[in-house]
């Protein structure tokens, strides 16, 4: 779902009362058009954004409102809860909310939060509970609580004629419950060794989505250091795998080892650090890419150790495994830094319209590796294409992701089987792509390709994903994907959804589950090979 950007024209226009006339009249379009851009009926984009930015004297990111596009996803997120997914919301209600009520959007983005960590938290409870006896006991004596409690009050609010001693006996019975209620409850809570977990996000993946979107994909103070670190490999030799082999040796005195088993036999990994005997391993099987990219990471996370633990300072990381999974991104991120200059990459991006494989062999570097690259291109004022990326195994589970904002992404799982992610594995090695449309009107450039890590040995199953980047459709035309793509006919777009059970087409045929209903009740929209008086596990 995009930002609302007709209403914050119109806003800010109104704000420095100025006439919808004149301001079309600057910006040498009609007003008829300057009306359906306002009213969100038309996108807006490229040149006459910047137009719109300069005349209004509003920063173009604040005009943009990339700040609330990942309010407008926690919104698009909350409002599929199969708690309140069959309310009738108007379709453009959750951009009209993030327009104009920003503050009550984030609290109800912040209410869903919440409810979906307490969910989270009850579920690992109930796993606890099902293995421990006393705790079981517990509960069910907090359920007889709540029975009872319940049962009383609802004989106090639908028996209108108790007198009043039995009205005070009724409330007596409440009060006595809840007591005992109270110090059963106080009692499981002893059995549990966990402090407030009032701000914890629901899990590890989470929170480090929630620092890359705070920080737009882009971190200056790693770019800046990147370009320091590849200065000092460059006085060395020309950057690459051996170079950089050689200055981790020297400075730092690890050893790089190609080949052969790896000290842990169990690791089915193509590469491992060991820092107890400062040993970098590689598959004899690994890429060059693979070797440049990993020998990059390491030297950047020896080297730059304190602006990664600077960058990571101000970051919500609430467990040990969520810090540790937030200091390898970091680490891939100074790497793609390092192999991939900013200024150098966003110019020969530019000049080949994005195309990746040329981007592959200028670097030396993966398919995967470039794509990463390509989302980070957010330096303000040389900014590249805004980019989202995902990955996913041949079993359709999304195992990466890189959020773009507006872009409804699935946290885990499966995303919509009609995605070029999944359609990329049809035709290994070859660029697929899609204009997509969701169900709100908004529009997507797809590509997906399949990527294989090579096997080590014949009896070695090669190791096979998909990679996916996505882009909205505005930019489709800077990039080599867009050529011979008529991309104003609407009629050739792919109607698609997230997923099927946050999808609301009623006429999808690759429905693969049912939508999400409240309450455990009939679907609105089924599955297309169940017609809709077949009604087996659905109430009468």
């Amino acid at each position: 779902m995009r930002a609302p950007i007709g209403f914050r024209i119109s806003n800010r226009r109104k704000s420095l009362k100025i006439s919808q006339a004149s301001l079309a009249r600057s910006l040498g379009i009609s007003a008829s058009y300057l009306n359906l851009i306002e009213n969100n009926k038309r996108d807006i984009g490229g040149a006459l954004l910047n137009r719109v930015a300069a005349q209004l004297d509003i920063d173009i990111d604040e005009l943009a409102g990339r700040t609330e596009q990942k309010l407008l996803q926690d919104l698009e997120e909350a409002f599929a809860d199969p708690l309140v997914e069959s309310l009738a919301f108007r379709p453009d209600e959750r951009r009209e909310l993030v327009a104009q009520y920003p503050a009550s959007a984030a609290a109800l983005a912040r209410m869903h939060r919440a409810y979906s960590s307490a969910t989270a938290h009850a579920d690992a409870y109930a796993d606890r509970l099902r293995s421990d006896p006393l705790l079981s006991q517990l509960l069910h004596q907090i359920l007889s609580g709540i029975t009872a409690v319940r049962s009383s009050a609802e004989i106090l609010e639908e028996v209108t004629d108790l007198d009043e001693a039995e009205r005070r006996q009724f409330l007596s019975a409440i009060g006595r419950d809840t007591r005992t209620l109270s110090d059963v409850a106080r009692n499981l809570i002893g059995q549990f060794e966990t402090s407030s977990q009032n701000r914890r996000s629901v899990s590890p993946a989470r929170e480090i989505d929630d620092l890359i979107i705070e920080r737009q994909n882009h971190f200056p103070e790693l770019e800046s250091v990147a370009d320091v670190l590849r200065a000092e490999i460059e006085q060395s030799g020309q950057f690459g795998t051996a170079t950089l082999a050689a200055l981790l040796e020297s400075k730092f005195g690890v050893t790089l080892l190609v080949g052969g088993a790896p000290n842990d036999p169990e690791f089915p990994g193509q590469y491992k650090f060991d820092s107890a005997r400062r040993a970098m391993w590689f598959q004899g099987a690994s890429t060059l890419a693979t070797r440049q990219f990993q020998l990059a990471r390491l030297y950047g996370e020896l080297a730059g150790a304190d602006a990664i633990a600077h960058t990571l300072e101000s970051a919500t990381l609430s467990t040990p495994t969520a810090h540790r999974l937030a200091s390898r991104a970091v680490g891939s991120y100074l790497a793609g830094a390092m192999v991939f200059p900013y200024a150098r990459v966003l110019d020969d991006a530019e000049a080949s319209a994005y195309d990746v494989d040329h981007l592959r062999q200028v670097y030396n570097a993966s398919f995967e590796q470039v794509a990463h690259r390509l989302v980070t291109l957010r330096r303000p004022g040389e900014e590249g294409i805004p980019f989202g990326f995902l990955r996913s195994d041949p079993a359709g589970r999304l195992t990466k992701h890189f959020p773009l904002p507006g872009l409804l992404l699935p946290n885990s799982g499966h995303a919509c089987p009609l995605w070029a992610i999944y359609g990329a594995f049809r035709v290994p090695d070859t660029m697929l792509r899609q204009v997509v449309r969701f169900s709100d009107g908004s529009r997507y450039l797809f590509l997906g390709r399949t990527v294989q890590r090579r096997s080590g040995s014949f009896r070695e199953q090669p190791v096979l994903s998909s990679v996916m980047l996505a882009c909205d459709v505005l930019h489709a035309d800077r990039t080599i994907y867009g050529s011979g793509l008529d991309l104003s006919d609407l009629a050739a777009d792919i109607p698609v959804g997230p997923s099927c059970r946050l999808c609301t087409r009623r006429d999808c045929a690759s429905r693969q589950e049912e939508a999400l209903s409240p309450g455990g009740s009939r679907s609105e929209i089924r599955a297309p090979l169940v017609p809709a008086e077949f009604g087996l596990g659905d109430p009468p």
